[in-house]
């Protein structure tokens, strides 16, 4: 690892945070009202979860958070990222409030204040009220304006509290992988028929900045993923797919938001009033939150292929244990890149970047886990880099700050600053949750 400072060039006001979401955490899926979600349905069937796990326990962050709080408060954290489970706040997704859910976020605001800690509420995190679902699910513009509504409810409980929103956590992840090829949540195939979910999630997003403006709400952003594409040969049909990927990934997601339009010849195959819907998906943002993990490797797909493009690892990097590719400098590149494209981009937090180790405790209990440290390490000076290229960055949390349920790859993967026993549910802070500790304090006392 590099011994200088990781953050030099970064503002004294930079806020230093760690994400997490609900499904992934919280457990307690059957208790105090909260309705049954996609992710309920998804994990109860065979052989969509790698371990055969779910999340009804996971973490058990429903019933520990005060656990969880005093640990980010033992890290100096700035900022939580969080998020607001739909299905406990209106268990069918759409109707009265649920007062016991209300509740249960109402004191996790507060206590995290109490701590000095940010709020960083995300309102949609993959987790679909399965009533939705059954009626069409983000395949129907039903679903993004029920989410306004609900983006309301919770605009009037903690809009007074709540630093910064985040209304739908990568809208380009829950199209293409929960819709376009069914590795996710609801596990649907549809190839570009996912085109429409797109579309309503983007309409989600701004119905739900409107909402939250409407409420009172301020420090409205997102939580794009964005990842560099590049295509695995100089072939120039692997040049041609990967820059129709580039487009899906990462444009058809930031245009819209960001300039009020879709790339060329998508707008054609979307459903509704698209250009009325485009006025209120571009509404006006207080930041724009950028999930990165790694570059995406992209090939030609062979003739008759649903999609006519491979995604692949990026060849000659080391990986992670998810078989990621560890590369800072395409963090830095995205940053610019981002920046460069859309000129009046918002002043940009990252609201996800992490990476899966899974080293566990030793005999005395330690978890050292240096891969980590050498990955944020080296991602904290790429986005130092970007800032020093011009990018305006105002802030970084990590993912995660627990080991927690990671999706279809269940337990097996471990992104988290604390390990979780998933027996004893005991948390063991890692090396890296104190190595983060020491950059937060660090900035924190040159600022």
């Amino acid at each position: 690892m590099n011994s200088s400072d990781p953050t030099r060039g970064l503002r004294p006001d930079f806020l230093f945070g760690a994400s997490t979401a609900a499904y992934q955490i919280e457990g307690a899926v059957a208790e105090d009202g909260r309705g049954r979600s996609i992710w309920d349905t998804f994990t109860a069937e065979p052989g969509r979860v790698r371990d055969g796990s779910t999340g009804a326990v996971t973490c058990d962050h429903y019933h520990r958070w005060p656990q969880d709080v005093a640990l980010m408060r033992e890290l100096g954290l700035d900022v939580y990222r969080f998020s607001i489970a739909w299905p406990r706040i209106q268990p069918d997704g759409r109707g009265p409030a649920n007062r016991a859910g209300l509740d249960f976020y109402d004191r996790l605001v507060d206590a995290l204040l109490a701590a000095g800690i940010r709020p960083m509420a995300t309102l949609y995190h993959w987790d679909l009220p399965q009533a939705l679902e059954d009626e069409g699910g983000w395949q129907v513009r039903e679903t993004a304006l029920r989410l306004g509504e609900y983006a309301g409810i919770m605009g009037e409980l903690l809009g007074d509290r709540v630093t910064h929103w985040c209304p739908v956590n990568e809208p380009n992840v829950l199209a293409l992988n929960g819709y376009g090829d069914g590795s996710l949540a609801p596990g649907k195939a549809l190839a570009f028929g996912a085109l429409p979910v797109a579309h309503h999630a983007l309409l989600a997003h701004g119905l739900a900045v409107q909402a939250l403006r409407a409420a009172g709400a301020s420090g409205i952003g997102t939580a794009t993923n964005h990842a560099p594409v590049w295509p695995l040969s100089d072939d120039d049909a692997d040049v041609a797919a990967a820059g129709l990927f580039d487009t899906l990934w990462n444009r058809l997601f930031a245009d819209p938001v960001l300039l009020g339009t879709y790339p060329e010849g998508i707008a054609e195959a979307l459903p509704g009033p698209v250009a009325d819907d485009l006025a209120v998906i571009s509404q006006p943002l207080d930041f724009y939150g950028v999930n990165y993990y790694n570059p995406q490797g992209v090939r030609a797909a062979a003739p008759g292929a649903p999609v006519p493009f491979e995604v692949d690892v990026v060849p000659g990097y080391p990986t992670t244990d998810f078989g990621w590719p560890v590369v800072p400098a395409a963090f830095t590149d995205l940053l610019v890149g981002l920046a460069e494209r859309y000129p009046g981009i918002p002043p940009i937090v990252v609201t996800e970047n992490g990476c899966s180790y899974g080293t566990g405790p030793d005999e005395n209990g330690v978890v050292d886990d240096q891969a980590r440290i050498d990955y944020l390490d080296g991602h904290l000076r790429a986005v130092a880099d970007a800032v020093r290229r011009g990018v305006d960055v105002r802030g970084y949390c990590c993912w995660s700050l627990l080991d927690n349920f990671e999706w279809a790859d269940g337990f097996t993967q471990r992104f988290g600053l604390v390990h979780v026993d998933y027996g004893t549910l005991a948390r063991t802070p890692k090396r890296s949750f104190g190595w983060y500790a020491d950059v937060i304090r660090a900035h924190r006392a040159r600022a």
